[in-house]
Order: C-alpha cells, then structure tokens, then sequence
C-alpha cells in the first residue's frame, strides 16, 4: 500500500479512532498520543496486513492495545464525584490540585458522523461519550473496559474481539459478563441521548439560554429554578463538589456570582455545554474561564460540571492545566465573548 493510500484510510478513520481512545483512557491529552502511536503502528506493520481481514478490525486491535499500554502506566481518571462526600453548605472551595489525573471532556466537533449501528453494538456512538458513561467506564479494570468498548461500542464480535486482544473467546464472554454487571450499577436509568430527544432541540437551547442568562445576571432564584433538588455541582482540578439545592445555592452566591460572565453555548460529550468567559480585571476584559457540562433529568439540570481552565486558577496553583484559549479551541469556540 502506498503511503498517499495509507493517508487516505488512516483520515477517515482518526474520529472513530480517537473516542475509541478517548473511552479507554478517559483524556484528550492521551487519547491523541494513543491516536498518534497507532498510525505509526499501523504504517509500520501495514505489509503484514496485506488485506487480510477487515482493516477497521486491524486498526481497532492495534488502537486498542496501545490505549492499554498506556492505561497500564496510568491512574485511572476521576472526577470529583468519586473521590470524596460532597462539601457541607458554606464550606470553601478549597485549592485546585492539578496534578491529579482528572477525566477529561470530549468535542463533539471530534466525533464521527453517526453511523449504522452494528448488530452487536449496544450503545450507541453519541451514548458511549457521555460523561457518565466515560466515568463508569473508568471504574473498569482496563481488560474489562477494553472488551466492553469493543464489543459493545464499536460493535465487533466475541471471535473479532479475542483476536484483537489476543485472548480466547471465553475470556472476552467473562470479562464482558463483568463489565455489564459494573455498568448497570454505575450508570444511570436514562441517558442524556434519551433525555435530549424527548426535550427537542427547541427547549434544550432554552434551557442553555436561561442557564447563561442566569448566570451573567446572577439571578440565583431562576437559576435554582432550573436545578433538581439533589443537584452536584463540580469543578475539576478543584476537588471539593457540592449536593444539593441548600449547598449550591450558597456556593454559586460566594463565588460564581461575584464575578462578571458572558457565555457561548459549546457542546462537550454529547451533552448540552455552555462555554464560560469570565471577567478579568488584569487583563481588562473576558477571558475563557470554564466549559460547563450540564447533565439533564427530564426538564431539569441533574449536574454542572465545571471543567475549569487555567485562567480562574491562581497562577501559583494553575501548575500544567489547560490554557482557557486551548479548552476553548478545542471545543470550537472562540476565545473573545459574545
């Protein structure tokens, strides 16, 4: 195969390849040197291919594997909720801790175009992206977490799947026996997939407009209006989370609400997102300041989760946490305000 030929399939199969690596590792940052690492792998096993078998199968082995290397050198990913009972009313924010591996958000912008889903996929595309499931399955040993996505996701079958883990087909069954039993109770009822599509487009944008329009004005009554009465509000990389209308309401008066904001609306995870700009008096403007990922029950917002850019971090604790332009970027929104 020539390499202009290599190019070409290797394109068109990066997005698929990428959230692949995204829900085996749980970060952007890995997810692409897995990416990365696996078009080298493949480029430079391409002549023992020759064909044989399906190359999407071929490409997801060597994907998969990789992702596992590099899992098996690193913590798994977190978020907030995990690590810890929710902060009493009142209580501080605490300090950002950086150097912690915290699960990342994904752009919408980089998922492939939705495609018919496999006989043997159970979730699909867009599902399989959402942040409680990305969570759940963090929580998976990575053999477990490997096989589910495969089997499960990207739709092979148990014989496909053993061979790209090199392992037996009754190994792939038991792990995969395992990896249902752990998701079923981590995950929830319904999924954001299934709630947007009841909600319509038209009220989901309203429900993002309001959200910002209370935000900006710092209206907390129509803000708490749009909450669930067991609300968790996070913020990765600062730990402390909250629970509960009580517990959010007095943390959005003492701190998001002191400070002057513009919004955009994003899309992170194949959920509903509002990209935050937040006022700088140093800078003498807005500068991108947090994505927010707003998890949905019915018509009401579940959870916020806040992923925070460096820019609302003190500069002695921002550490190696991302730049507010980079976040933005990433997720296709500019970094000037509306």
């Amino acid at each position: 195969m020539r390499e202009d030929e290599f190019s070409q399939l290797a394109a068109a199969s990066q997005p698929e390849l990428r959230a692949h690596c995204y829900r085996m590792l749980g970060s952007v940052h890995d997810a692409e040197d897995a990416l990365q690492e696996t078009l080298l792998r493949a480029w430079k096993g391409i002549d023992r291919f020759e064909g044989r078998g399906s190359l999407r199968s071929w490409l997801y082995s060597i994907a998969t594997n990789t992702a596992l290397d590099i899992a098996r050198h690193r913590s798994r990913r977190e978020f907030p909720v995990d690590m810890g009972a929710p902060a009493e009313p009142g209580a501080g924010t605490g300090k950002p801790l950086t150097d912690l591996p915290w699960l990342e958000p994904y752009p919408d912008q980089w998922l492939a175009p939705a495609a018919e889903p496999s006989p043997e996929a159970r979730y699909e595309q867009r599902e399989s992206i959402e942040l409680a499931f990305t969570a759940a399955l963090q929580r998976l040993p990575p053999l477990q977490r490997a096989v589910l996505v495969l089997r499960e996701v990207a739709g092979f079958s148990a014989a496909e799947t053993a061979s790209q883990l090199g392992t037996s087909v009754a190994s792939v069954t038991s792990a995969l026996q395992r990896a249902r039993a752990t998701m079923r109770a981590r995950l929830p009822d319904r999924s954001q997939q299934a709630t947007l599509r009841v909600l319509g487009d038209q009220r989901a944008a309203e429900l993002v407009r309001r959200y910002a329009d209370a935000m900006e004005r710092g209206d907390i009554e129509t803000l708490a209006g749009l909450l669930t009465q067991d609300v968790t509000w996070s913020m990765p990389p600062i730990p402390t989370w909250f629970r509960g209308l009580e517990a959010v309401r007095d943390f959005l008066v003492t701190y998001p609400f002191t400070v002057r904001w513009r919004h955009r609306p994003a899309q992170a995870n194949a959920q509903l997102a509002v990209a935050g700009y937040a006022y700088d008096e140093d800078a003498g403007g807005f500068i991108p300041g947090v994505i927010d990922v707003l998890t949905l029950d019915g018509e009401k917002i579940a959870a916020v989760t806040g992923f925070l850019a460096a820019g609302l971090l003190d500069p002695g604790q921002a550490g190696g946490w991302i730049r507010g332009p980079e976040l933005f970027a990433r997720f296709g929104v500019p970094a000037d305000p509306p």
